[in-house]
């Protein structure tokens, strides 16, 4: 196969005649945009709950907004380096295609849970404790080394994974939504591996895929003959277009929120300013590897002045309105950083990246990596939210606990996922066991469905037997 056919193969023959009238990634697209996962994400928080104003963006939002962004920067880059275009790259990995690059941003939060960030860590951690409990019940009376003991975590860590949402997200995509007779939405190799943030197996890094979706994954890196670790081209311009949604986008709600103030006192405050370098330290990124804690504040207070500055230079040009100020400052941020992508040699591969002088500008990856964590700082570790998410924990906790007994709780959980569960468990390989479907099916739902089960089941407020689940 060349290159276009290896990027627009399916893992699936599909069962309809060809439309002639679309092309691959037309389909594709259309698949995202139509799917129930991509309705939901309307209901998923993205820094406020979901629901809680009608100004501030969801996932739904945010996914929409990305593609955007990933979309010119795309043609941008396609202008500025032709050699990234299908008919001159000499991988199928080593090429932008705009159309590719906005599906992939749209898929690309599908897997996020109810509650954004700490809804992931709770379903992570309640899996967690399920393996250190089964551990404990098998070796229990067994007078077992460590090692011994450390061989039956792992063969229970392979049996029930972890939760992810960047896993989650193949699992949706490739397993659980449904097209035509096939599990999955049969999406072209190149959008999957456009979303491909992580491409490991969850064995060997957290963020990695289950197993079920990194055998077909790693088949096609195989076949196109991607270095272990790299990710295509279309897949780091993606992951560097949410990087910057979010420094721009989570500022601009922060600030309408009244969480963030524009002005010399809060830019300046220690507290602030500390509270931002200790959430940069805590960062993995490799463009903050080895910088003294003196240099990131030296960083942390020159982006918050250039910010300040940004903002009175915009603002008699708004007229004084804070609402366009906050706009145009927003814009300012998301031209400056994507003027500012290129593409670069990266040893045996190539790099989208911010650069400067046909070098990677490391200074403008820190710049958007200390806006990211501004917006963290003044928004996810604010009262109401730390609240909100603490309120979350406990749900989503508690619907785990309801649903875990598969005798008890085939009565309240949807017929279809009891058939899909059977059918999985009949099939030669089964894919899941009852307590990851569990884990998916709680994954699936939006802030506010997830409160509704919650409150019919504990009794705080019964709903409808009209509703429809």
């Amino acid at each position: 196969m060349n290159i276009k056919e290896k990027r627009e193969h399916r893992q699936y023959p599909e069962q309809v005649k060809s439309d002639a009238s679309r092309a691959p990634y037309e389909r594709d697209y259309s698949r995202l945009i139509h799917s129930p996962t991509f309705r939901r994400l309307q209901g998923k928080s993205q820094v406020f709950g979901a629901g809680t104003g009608d100004y501030y963006r969801t996932r739904l939002t945010h996914s929409l907004e990305v593609a955007q962004i990933a979309r010119e920067a795309a043609r941008s880059l396609l202008r500025a380096h032709p050699e990234v275009s299908d008919e001159q790259a000499d991988n199928p990995g080593l090429v932008i295609d705009p159309e590719v690059v906005e599906c992939a941003a749209i898929a690309h939060d599908f897997g996020h849970p109810p509650f954004g960030h700490k809804g992931e860590e709770v379903l992570d951690g309640i899996l967690d404790q399920l393996i250190r409990d089964r551990t404990k019940e098998a070796v229990k009376g067994l007078h077992l080394s460590p090692d011994e003991v450390n061989d039956v975590r792992a063969r229970l860590r392979k049996k029930y994974e972890h939760f992810e949402g960047n896993a989650h997200n193949f699992r949706l995509i490739m397993f659980l939504e449904k097209r035509e007779n096939v599990d999955g939405l049969n999406l072209s190799d190149a959008i999957l591996l456009g979303i491909n943030k992580y491409p490991y197996p969850g064995t060997l890094l957290k963020k990695g895929l289950y197993q079920h979706e990194w055998g077909y994954i790693s088949q096609i890196r195989q076949d196109w003959g991607i270095p272990a670790g790299k990710k295509t081209l279309e897949a780091q311009l993606m992951d560097l277009c949410d990087d910057i949604a979010y420094s721009a986008h989570d500022l601009e709600d922060g600030i309408k929120a009244g969480k963030i103030e524009v002005h010399e006192h809060f830019l300046k405050d220690p507290h602030i300013l500390r509270l931002i370098v200790e959430k940069v330290m805590t960062l993995e990124d490799a463009f903050w590897d080895n910088c003294p804690e003196e240099h990131i504040r030296y960083k942390v207070e020159e982006v918050l002045t250039s910010f300040l500055k940004v903002w009175n230079e915009k603002l008699p040009y708004c007229e004084f309105d804070y609402s366009r100020t906050r706009r145009e400052v927003k814009a300012y941020w998301v031209s400056l950083f994507v003027s500012s992508l290129g593409v670069i040699d990266d040893g045996d591969w190539k790099k989208v990246t911010f650069v400067k002088e046909g070098q990677e500008d490391q200074d403008m990856l820190r710049t958007v990596s200390v806006l990211k964590s501004f917006a963290w700082v003044t928004m996810i570790r604010d009262l109401r939210v730390q609240r909100l998410q603490k309120r979350s924990e406990w749900m989503i906790q508690r619907l785990w606990d309801a649903f875990l007994d598969p005798v008890a709780s085939k009565s309240i959980i949807p017929s279809d996922w009891l058939q899909r569960f059977e059918k999985d468990q009949a099939g030669p390989n089964p894919i899941w066991t009852w307590e990851h479907m569990v884990i998916d099916y709680i994954a699936g739902m939006t802030d506010a469905f997830a409160e509704k089960i919650y409150n019919e089941l504990y009794g705080l407020k019964v709903g409808s037997i009209y509703d429809l689940d």
